[in-house]
């Protein structure tokens, strides 16, 4: 086992963030000298043979107008390009009615494509398309419905998750009473507060991507007998982090070496939140606890619920960057890879104390270390 201490630093923001796809502005809105800027670049897109279809979805034109105007450019050159705007005023000759759209909005609101009985996890463009023609028979194309869609203030955004059972009261209950009394008690009894999780790294994980020619895919060699390394960690929202990394499987009596090692070092008394792992609900643990309530007490998350832990946010770290340099030949060098990753991060206290930053996340920033 090998155990790492860390304390202060700077931040390295760096979430996971996903593609969007860029909204450009309907033609119709632009000043007469934008239009004229995105005409002379379509027609000089197809002068240099570029696909008309293609150089209308860039420039956010109608396919049609990009074709208009080439063909009147190729005949008569400049001189001959239609200078009026065509194409029906923005708003008007809408497939929807205002009562339609009303509809298909509260359709939406507050539930989920399931339970309108169409098959999509998400509101997607397609799964809105399957609502209007079950209400109301409509065909729409999926541009036209990503164009409702916006006019309705809906953008394409990255889910949350939760576990499925989730019970909502309890998690109501959680955030409402349970984790303000212990942020209270933390502050009058000048505590620390420790989020808990474990993580278990492979060998062979590695979540980065690699540049290739078109139809060559990029080799990485992994190790040949692929092993396995555990780490639990805890973290504060002041940037604190303490880990160890284990072999084992996670049981009571490795969990109370760590509760053991916590102890060690720290002048404050220790109020750690964990989840309901049956390594942490033990009976032996529970009595390994008594008679230590003047040094740690420990409190535990809602049932499936780890999207409120933020120790889960250093776990995700954990997963990108561990093998991040070098894939390990053995389980030796794993270790090597995590404790060296996990000291490194321990010098960022700033970007452990930005994993609180989270809208999930938020209602502990302000626990205590006061």
């Amino acid at each position: 086992m090998d155990w790492g201490i860390s304390t202060f630093g700077v931040m390295l923001n760096e979430k996971e963030c996903g593609t969007m796809p860029i909204e450009l502005p309907d033609a119709r809105q632009l000043s007469n000298p934008v239009l004229e800027a995105l005409r002379l670049r379509a027609l000089r897109g197809c002068e240099l043979g570029h696909n008309e279809n293609k150089l209308a979805d860039i420039l956010g034109l109608s396919r049609e107008t990009v074709s208009r105007w080439w063909s009147a450019y190729k005949t008569g050159g400049l001189e001959a390009i239609p200078q009026e705007r065509t194409g029906r005023p923005l708003g008007s000759g809408r497939t929807l009615d205002d009562q339609q759209a009303i509809h298909l909005q509260e359709k939406l609101k507050d539930h989920s494509p399931e339970d309108w009985g169409i098959a999509a996890p998400l509101w997607t463009r397609r799964a809105v398309r399957d609502l209007i023609h079950n209400e109301y028979e409509i065909d729409m194309p999926i541009r036209t419905v990503g164009e409702y869609l916006k006019r309705w203030g809906y953008t394409p955004q990255k889910p949350q998750r939760h576990a499925k059972g989730q019970d909502p009261i309890k998690v109501q209950e959680w955030l409402e009473k349970i984790y303000p009394a212990i942020e209270e008690v933390a502050k009058k009894e000048d505590g620390e507060i420790h989020w808990c999780d474990e993580k278990g790294v492979e060998a062979n994980e590695h979540p980065g991507r690699g540049y290739a020619p078109v139809g060559e895919t990029p080799k990485i060699e992994v190790a040949s007998h692929p092993c396995k390394m555990n780490v639990i960690s805890t973290v504060t929202n002041e940037g604190n982090m303490r880990f160890m990394t284990y072999k084992e499987t996670m049981t009571a009596p490795v969990f109370i070496v760590f509760l053991t090692r916590l102890l060690q070092g720290v002048s404050k008394k220790i109020f750690l939140i964990v989840d309901r792992l049956p390594a942490h609900t033990a009976g032996t643990v529970e009595a390994w606890l008594k008679g230590r309530e003047d040094k740690i007490q420990m409190f535990y998350l809602p049932p499936r619920a780890p999207e409120l832990n933020p120790d889960e946010y250093l776990n995700n770290d954990i997963h990108s960057g561990t093998n991040a340099t070098k894939l390990p030949d053995n389980q030796r060098e794993l270790r090597s890879n995590i404790q060296q990753f996990l000291h490194k991060l321990g010098n960022l206290p700033a970007h452990i104390m930005s994993y609180f930053e989270n809208p999930l996340i938020h209602y502990a920033a302000g626990a205590t270390s006061m």
